[in-house]
């Protein structure tokens, strides 16, 4: 009999300040309702000046690694688009945060939003070779765009930790999956850039030809019929686009098109991105977070996951919600991180957007902002100085 593997745990961070739209919509004399109603976005997560994706990724992790420790974890894979060096992976210095054994391989994998599917689809191999292992997988991010861009009121920032284990507690990861990869300039960040470039119209039908064809490759390989199908995680670059990628996919596969039938199967994933934002890699998992952590009770649903990457791959999986799940969720605490969050006014977002690392030699201190477990302290000679905190 096959060891069933998957998701054993999952945590997540974000940043320690919020922006509510209407400061955006204000300065650019807009109705909130575009952003409210529109895309499906009300509040975005804004990093402080000492938080960034390593500081988040390790704060995600150490829920984990508090809860279960560090027995058997081999392996650190951290996904992002928003690399911070061009040679080192973020994630070594997650592993040095965080005190893991030196017996330990980290990796730092990119393809847009995609990257933390790949990470999880390559975990759950390494844990079948050894079901003994367990893999630590990391997504974190911070979305930014130009401001007055069409994408600036779908910013945001965070991450989220998984440790894949064989016998998980909350979700197996189904055998089998069906992939596309076309290349394309839908959305990009060329070096030397800090904010994304991006076609939206152009990349919203990238993305619905992606959810059709990764489908097909899906049913091809023989998987589950999408009437098995209860609920569904997408990447949510905004609320809406998951919206649109469900429709799409549920009439590609010949599904149940009443809109409260779509509505049902979805809204659950929706809540934390809507109040947290983008947060490219780690967004089909905070849908599944919100969704874990909603009033239905899901043991033994299954759930089909779509990630999307822009440029492009995309992925159609199955995941299966285990029985008991919910003891091992943390939903109360998860609700409080984004309750403490600090507001901020149009001139603080404005600051923080125009905040840049430097680029020249010398001792760049940073202020102490953040409540969480980790700082970015600051830079010596372009050598990133991270803290513990508590």
């Amino acid at each position: 009999m096959t060891t069933p593997i998957g998701i054993h745990d999952l945590a997540f961070a974000t940043g320690s300040r919020v922006l509510d739209l209407s400061v955006i919509a204000e300065r650019l004399g807009t109705e909130i309702e575009k952003y409210t109603i529109g895309i499906g976005q009300e509040r975005m997560s804004i990093p402080a000046a000492d938080e960034d994706i390593v500081t988040m990724g390790a704060a995600a992790a150490k829920q984990i690694i508090d809860r279960h420790g560090a027995e058997g974890i081999r392996t650190v894979l951290f996904a992002t688009e928003t690399g911070i060096d061009q040679s080192k992976a973020a994630g070594v210095y997650v592993h040095q945060l965080l005190e893991l054994p030196a017996t330990c391989r980290v990796v730092e994998l990119k393809q847009a939003c995609y990257s933390a599917t790949a990470a999880l689809q390559f975990a759950t191999a390494l844990v079948a070779r050894d079901p003994r292992q367990r893999v630590l997988v990391i997504a974190s991010d911070v979305a930014r765009y130009e401001l007055g861009s069409s994408g600036e009121p779908t910013q945001g920032a965070g991450a989220v930790a998984m440790l894949v284990a064989a016998d998980p507690d909350l979700v197996v990861i189904e055998p089998g999956s069906g992939v596309f990869t076309s290349d394309i300039m839908d959305f990009w960040r060329p070096n030397g850039r800090v904010t994304a470039l991006v076609d939206g119209k152009y990349s919203i039908r990238a993305y619905l030809q992606a959810v059709e064809n990764a489908w097909n490759d899906y049913s091809a390989q023989g998987g589950f019929p999408i009437s098995e199908f209860n609920r569904f995680c997408y990447h949510q670059p905004f609320t809406k686009m998951a919206s649109k990628a469900h429709r799409h996919l549920i009439k590609t596969a010949g599904g149940d098109l009443d809109p409260a039938v779509l509505d049902a199967q979805i809204a659950p994933t929706l809540k934390y991105n809507r109040v947290i934002g983008n947060t490219y890699t780690a967004s089909i998992y905070l849908a599944l977070l919100s969704l874990l952590d909603s009033d239905e009770e899901l043991d033994e649903t299954k759930i089909g996951f779509l990630s999307y990457g822009s440029g492009s791959v995309a992925e159609f999986f199955a995941g299966t919600v285990q029985p008991g799940y919910r003891k091992h969720l943390r939903s109360e605490e998860n609700r409080s991180v984004l309750a403490a969050r600090v507001p901020i006014d149009a001139s603080e977002y404005l600051t923080w957007h125009e905040r840049r690392d430097p680029t020249e030699l010398g001792d760049f201190a940073l202020p102490n902002e953040t409540p969480g477990p980790f700082r970015l302290a600051g830079f010596t000679d372009l050598k990133r100085d991270y803290a513990v905190t508590q």
